[in-house]
Protein backbone atom coordinates (compact mmCIF):
# COMPACT_ATOMS: atom_id res chain seq x y z
CA UNK A 1 0.00 0.00 0.00
CA UNK A 2 1.22 3.47 -0.90
CA UNK A 3 0.41 5.92 1.91
CA UNK A 4 0.51 9.72 1.82
CA UNK A 5 0.97 12.00 4.82
CA UNK A 6 -0.56 15.42 4.24
CA UNK A 7 1.01 18.33 6.11
CA UNK A 8 -1.19 21.40 6.62
CA UNK A 9 -0.89 24.87 8.11
CA UNK A 10 -4.53 25.63 8.84
CA UNK A 11 -6.16 28.91 9.80
CA UNK A 12 -9.13 29.34 12.15
CA UNK A 13 -11.51 29.38 9.14
CA UNK A 14 -12.62 25.97 7.86
CA UNK A 15 -13.85 27.48 4.57
CA UNK A 16 -10.32 28.71 3.81
CA UNK A 17 -8.71 25.44 4.86
CA UNK A 18 -10.96 22.99 3.03
CA UNK A 19 -9.92 23.71 -0.58
CA UNK A 20 -6.25 23.52 0.42
CA UNK A 21 -6.81 20.14 2.03
CA UNK A 22 -8.76 18.82 -0.95
CA UNK A 23 -6.01 19.97 -3.28
CA UNK A 24 -3.36 18.07 -1.33
CA UNK A 25 -5.54 14.95 -1.13
CA UNK A 26 -5.87 15.03 -4.92
CA UNK A 27 -2.13 15.52 -5.26
CA UNK A 28 -1.54 12.47 -3.07
CA UNK A 29 -3.98 10.35 -5.07
CA UNK A 30 -2.39 11.46 -8.34
CA UNK A 31 0.96 10.27 -6.95
CA UNK A 32 -0.47 6.79 -6.40
CA UNK A 33 -1.55 6.85 -2.76
CA UNK A 34 -4.29 4.43 -1.76
CA UNK A 35 -4.23 5.55 1.89
CA UNK A 36 -4.17 9.28 2.61
CA UNK A 37 -3.79 10.78 6.10
CA UNK A 38 -4.41 14.36 7.24
CA UNK A 39 -3.30 15.90 10.57
CA UNK A 40 -5.11 16.77 13.76
CA UNK A 41 -7.38 19.83 13.47
CA UNK A 42 -7.88 19.37 9.74
CA UNK A 43 -10.88 21.71 9.70
CA UNK A 44 -9.41 24.55 11.81
CA UNK A 45 -7.08 25.37 14.67
CA UNK A 46 -8.23 27.87 17.29
CA UNK A 47 -8.15 28.29 21.05
CA UNK A 48 -10.83 31.02 20.99
CA UNK A 49 -13.82 29.18 22.45
CA UNK A 50 -16.32 31.86 21.39
CA UNK A 51 -15.03 31.69 17.82
CA UNK A 52 -15.24 27.90 17.89
CA UNK A 53 -18.83 27.99 19.11
CA UNK A 54 -19.68 30.32 16.24
CA UNK A 55 -18.05 28.36 13.41
CA UNK A 56 -17.92 24.67 14.39
CA UNK A 57 -20.54 22.11 13.38
CA UNK A 58 -21.82 18.81 14.77
CA UNK A 59 -20.58 15.71 12.99
CA UNK A 60 -23.83 15.26 11.06
CA UNK A 61 -23.53 18.65 9.34
CA UNK A 62 -19.78 19.29 9.29
CA UNK A 63 -18.83 20.51 5.79
CA UNK A 64 -15.20 19.35 5.99
CA UNK A 65 -16.25 15.81 6.87
CA UNK A 66 -18.83 15.74 4.08
CA UNK A 67 -16.38 17.05 1.48
CA UNK A 68 -13.61 14.63 2.46
CA UNK A 69 -15.99 11.68 2.48
CA UNK A 70 -17.08 12.62 -1.02
CA UNK A 71 -13.46 12.99 -2.13
CA UNK A 72 -12.51 9.56 -0.75
CA UNK A 73 -15.42 8.02 -2.65
CA UNK A 74 -14.55 9.90 -5.85
CA UNK A 75 -10.94 8.75 -5.71
CA UNK A 76 -11.67 5.28 -4.29
CA UNK A 77 -9.08 5.60 -1.51
CA UNK A 78 -8.88 5.11 2.23
CA UNK A 79 -8.67 8.44 4.03
CA UNK A 80 -7.77 9.07 7.65
CA UNK A 81 -9.02 12.51 8.71
CA UNK A 82 -6.57 13.10 11.56
CA UNK A 83 -9.18 14.94 13.56
CA UNK A 84 -11.95 17.48 13.30
CA UNK A 85 -13.10 19.88 16.00
CA UNK A 86 -16.83 19.22 16.33
CA UNK A 87 -19.73 20.48 18.40
CA UNK A 88 -21.32 17.97 20.76
CA UNK A 89 -24.50 17.84 22.78
CA UNK A 90 -22.57 17.83 26.07
CA UNK A 91 -24.21 19.95 28.75
CA UNK A 92 -20.93 21.74 29.47
CA UNK A 93 -20.57 22.78 25.81
CA UNK A 94 -17.23 21.09 25.23
CA UNK A 95 -16.25 19.98 21.74
CA UNK A 96 -14.98 16.65 20.41
CA UNK A 97 -11.53 16.19 18.90
CA UNK A 98 -12.49 13.30 16.61
CA UNK A 99 -10.53 11.24 14.13
CA UNK A 100 -12.33 9.51 11.24
CA UNK A 101 -11.29 6.63 9.00
CA UNK A 102 -13.14 6.93 5.70
CA UNK A 103 -13.50 3.95 3.37
CA UNK A 104 -13.11 4.08 -0.42
CA UNK A 105 -16.90 4.19 -0.75
CA UNK A 106 -17.06 7.32 1.40
CA UNK A 107 -18.46 5.56 4.46
CA UNK A 108 -17.17 6.17 7.99
CA UNK A 109 -15.27 2.99 8.86
CA UNK A 110 -14.13 4.11 12.33
CA UNK A 111 -14.24 7.03 14.75
CA UNK A 112 -11.83 7.82 17.56
CA UNK A 113 -12.10 10.64 20.10
CA UNK A 114 -8.73 11.81 21.44
CA UNK A 115 -8.27 10.36 24.92
CA UNK A 116 -5.46 12.42 26.43
CA UNK A 117 -5.92 16.18 26.73
CA UNK A 118 -3.01 18.60 26.30
CA UNK A 119 -3.15 20.42 29.65
CA UNK A 120 0.42 21.69 30.04
CA UNK A 121 2.56 24.73 30.72
CA UNK A 122 5.23 24.63 28.05
CA UNK A 123 6.84 27.76 29.45
CA UNK A 124 6.00 30.74 31.65
CA UNK A 125 4.27 32.36 28.68
CA UNK A 126 2.80 29.31 26.92
CA UNK A 127 -0.04 27.45 28.64
CA UNK A 128 -2.58 25.04 27.15
CA UNK A 129 -5.76 23.63 28.69
CA UNK A 130 -7.30 21.45 26.00
CA UNK A 131 -9.72 19.87 28.49
CA UNK A 132 -11.40 23.24 29.03
CA UNK A 133 -12.70 23.19 25.46
CA UNK A 134 -12.68 19.50 24.54
CA UNK A 135 -14.09 16.40 26.21
CA UNK A 136 -11.69 13.45 26.34
CA UNK A 137 -12.54 10.17 24.68
CA UNK A 138 -12.65 6.95 26.67
CA UNK A 139 -12.22 4.15 24.11
CA UNK A 140 -9.22 2.89 22.15
CA UNK A 141 -10.01 2.03 18.54
CA UNK A 142 -8.56 -0.62 16.23
CA UNK A 143 -9.73 -0.42 12.61
CA UNK A 144 -9.43 -3.31 10.17
CA UNK A 145 -8.78 -2.52 6.51
CA UNK A 146 -7.81 -4.79 3.59
CA UNK A 147 -4.22 -3.52 3.75
CA UNK A 148 -3.53 -3.37 7.52
CA UNK A 149 -5.02 -3.17 10.98
CA UNK A 150 -4.78 0.41 12.18
CA UNK A 151 -4.43 1.62 15.75
CA UNK A 152 -5.85 5.13 16.01
CA UNK A 153 -4.52 7.94 18.20
CA UNK A 154 -4.17 11.74 18.13
CA UNK A 155 -1.24 14.00 19.05
CA UNK A 156 -0.77 14.13 22.86
CA UNK A 157 -1.74 10.45 23.04
CA UNK A 158 1.81 9.88 21.80
CA UNK A 159 3.18 10.37 25.33
CA UNK A 160 1.18 7.44 26.74
CA UNK A 161 2.84 4.22 25.55
CA UNK A 162 0.32 1.93 27.24
CA UNK A 163 -2.28 3.00 24.65
CA UNK A 164 -0.08 1.83 21.78
CA UNK A 165 0.83 -1.38 23.61
CA UNK A 166 -2.86 -2.18 23.95
CA UNK A 167 -3.43 -1.44 20.27
CA UNK A 168 -0.48 -3.61 19.25
CA UNK A 169 -1.68 -6.48 21.43
CA UNK A 170 -5.10 -6.12 19.78
CA UNK A 171 -3.45 -6.60 16.38
CA UNK A 172 -2.46 -3.13 15.17
CA UNK A 173 0.23 -3.23 12.48
CA UNK A 174 0.11 0.49 11.70
CA UNK A 175 -0.19 3.16 14.40
CA UNK A 176 -1.56 6.52 13.27
CA UNK A 177 -0.60 9.69 15.17
CA UNK A 178 -2.07 12.75 13.43
CA UNK A 179 -0.94 15.85 15.32
CA UNK A 180 -0.77 19.59 15.78
CA UNK A 181 2.36 19.22 17.89
CA UNK A 182 3.60 22.29 19.73
CA UNK A 183 6.76 23.71 18.14
CA UNK A 184 8.72 23.82 21.40
CA UNK A 185 7.95 20.28 22.53
CA UNK A 186 8.07 19.04 18.96
CA UNK A 187 11.68 20.10 18.49
CA UNK A 188 12.64 18.18 21.63
CA UNK A 189 10.38 15.13 21.61
CA UNK A 190 8.42 14.53 18.39
CA UNK A 191 10.79 12.25 16.49
CA UNK A 192 12.13 10.31 19.52
CA UNK A 193 8.63 9.52 20.75
CA UNK A 194 7.38 8.41 17.34
CA UNK A 195 10.41 6.19 16.78
CA UNK A 196 9.99 4.71 20.26
CA UNK A 197 6.34 3.81 19.62
CA UNK A 198 7.38 2.08 16.37
CA UNK A 199 10.32 0.22 17.89
CA UNK A 200 8.66 -1.00 21.07
CA UNK A 201 5.62 -2.31 19.17
CA UNK A 202 7.23 -3.43 15.90
CA UNK A 203 4.70 -1.37 13.95
CA UNK A 204 4.64 1.31 11.30
CA UNK A 205 3.93 4.76 12.70
CA UNK A 206 2.30 7.32 10.40
CA UNK A 207 2.15 10.85 11.82
CA UNK A 208 0.78 13.62 9.57
CA UNK A 209 1.27 17.01 11.20
CA UNK A 210 0.36 20.68 11.24
CA UNK A 211 3.16 23.16 10.59
CA UNK A 212 3.90 26.89 10.80
CA UNK A 213 1.97 29.74 12.43
CA UNK A 214 -1.72 29.67 13.27
CA UNK A 215 -4.32 31.87 14.96
CA UNK A 216 -3.01 33.54 18.12
CA UNK A 217 -3.10 31.57 21.36
CA UNK A 218 -3.10 33.57 24.61
CA UNK A 219 -2.09 36.70 22.70
CA UNK A 220 0.79 35.19 20.75
CA UNK A 221 0.90 33.28 17.44
CA UNK A 222 0.56 29.55 17.86
CA UNK A 223 3.26 27.52 16.13
CA UNK A 224 3.28 23.83 15.26
CA UNK A 225 6.30 21.69 14.56
CA UNK A 226 5.59 20.12 11.18
CA UNK A 227 7.90 17.23 10.23
CA UNK A 228 5.19 14.73 9.39
CA UNK A 229 6.93 11.40 9.91
CA UNK A 230 6.58 7.85 8.66
CA UNK A 231 8.57 5.40 10.78
CA UNK A 232 9.29 1.75 9.95
CA UNK A 233 8.71 -1.08 12.46
CA UNK A 234 12.47 -1.28 13.09
CA UNK A 235 12.61 2.45 13.85
CA UNK A 236 13.96 3.97 10.63
CA UNK A 237 12.46 7.29 9.53
CA UNK A 238 11.06 6.63 6.05
CA UNK A 239 9.71 10.11 5.31
CA UNK A 240 9.95 13.57 6.89
CA UNK A 241 7.61 16.31 5.70
CA UNK A 242 9.83 19.20 6.75
CA UNK A 243 8.31 22.52 7.79
CA UNK A 244 6.08 23.45 4.84
CA UNK A 245 2.65 22.16 3.77
CA UNK A 246 2.81 19.29 1.33
CA UNK A 247 2.61 15.54 0.75
CA UNK A 248 5.03 12.81 1.88
CA UNK A 249 4.74 9.35 0.31
CA UNK A 250 5.74 6.00 1.78
CA UNK A 251 5.19 2.35 0.89
CA UNK A 252 3.86 0.05 3.61
CA UNK A 253 5.01 -3.59 3.59
CA UNK A 254 3.50 -5.68 6.37
CA UNK A 255 6.29 -8.21 5.98
CA UNK A 256 8.43 -5.60 7.73
CA UNK A 257 6.08 -5.72 10.73
CA UNK A 258 6.36 -9.49 10.92
CA UNK A 259 10.14 -9.31 10.52
CA UNK A 260 10.60 -6.73 13.29
CA UNK A 261 8.36 -8.66 15.69
CA UNK A 262 10.17 -11.91 14.97
CA UNK A 263 13.58 -10.35 15.61
CA UNK A 264 12.54 -8.85 18.95
CA UNK A 265 9.29 -10.56 20.05
CA UNK A 266 8.68 -8.27 23.00
CA UNK A 267 4.91 -8.31 22.49
CA UNK A 268 4.96 -11.93 23.58
CA UNK A 269 7.19 -11.16 26.55
CA UNK A 270 4.89 -8.80 28.46
CA UNK A 271 4.34 -10.11 31.99
CA UNK A 272 2.00 -9.08 34.80
CA UNK A 273 3.72 -7.72 37.88
CA UNK A 274 2.84 -6.39 41.30
CA UNK A 275 3.63 -2.96 42.78
CA UNK A 276 4.80 -0.45 43.40
CA UNK A 277 1.98 1.08 45.41
CA UNK A 278 1.57 4.87 45.41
Amino acid sequence: MRAALIQLSVTDDWAVNLPVTLGLVRQAVAAGAGFVLTPEATNLLSSDRAHQRAVLHPEASDPTLAALRAEAARAGVWLLIGSLALKTDDADGRFANRCFLIGPDGSIAARYDKIHMFDVEVSETERYRESEGYRPGARAVLAATPFARLGLSVCYDLRFPYLYRALAHAGAEVLTVPAAFNDTTGAAHWEPLLRARAIENGAYVLAPAQCGSHAAHAGRPRRTHGHSLAVAPWGEVLADGGIEPGVSLVTLDLAEVARARARVPSLSHDRPFAGPTP
